[in-house]
């Protein structure tokens, strides 16, 4: 093929595709609340500093992230059962962070959160909790993140 005519494709081919594209406008693509992974990921290293109260706190802020999203995809798919079991879920995870803490202040705090979230679990309308309280409930434990 000569290379004019080559061209003349290229050129033609492009011009397609940019007619193509300026229809698209408008176009939305919809992706399920669970098709994606959490943002970020702040999983605490085992290490030496296991039971501190940086790495218990970072222990339960991870664990209520996971759970954000894992709940994202339960109010997507309105599924109350859902949103009851990962709240219990999330609550048996914080009570055994709470356990692994040196500082009592922490593990109230901790157990705090773990009642809060148990009570979510056991309530008719978990969606309320989660677009009320939820929404600070990291916040219990902030003070002792020494």
């Amino acid at each position: 093929m000569p290379q004019r005519r080559r061209t003349a494709v290229t050129v033609t081919l492009i011009a397609a595709l940019a007619v193509s594209a300026a229809g698209c406008d408008g176009i939305e693509i919809e992706v399920p609340a669970g098709s994606l992974p959490a943002p970020v990921s702040i999983a605490p290293v085992p290490s030496a500093s296991a039971g501190q109260p940086r790495y218990v706190c970072s222990t339960v802020y991870k664990i209520l992230t996971e759970g954000a999203v894992r709940l994202a995809e339960h109010t997507a798919n309105d599924d109350a059962a859902g949103l009851q079991k990962t709240f219990a879920d999330m609550a048996g995870q914080v009570t055994a962070a709470a356990e692994q803490s040196a500082d009592p202040a922490q593990r109230d705090a901790a157990d705090e959160i773990a009642a809060a979230l148990t009570e979510a679990s056991r309530q008719p309308d978990p969606e309320a909790f989660l677009t009320g309280e939820f929404a600070t409930i990291g916040q219990k434990i902030d003070g002792t993140c020494a």
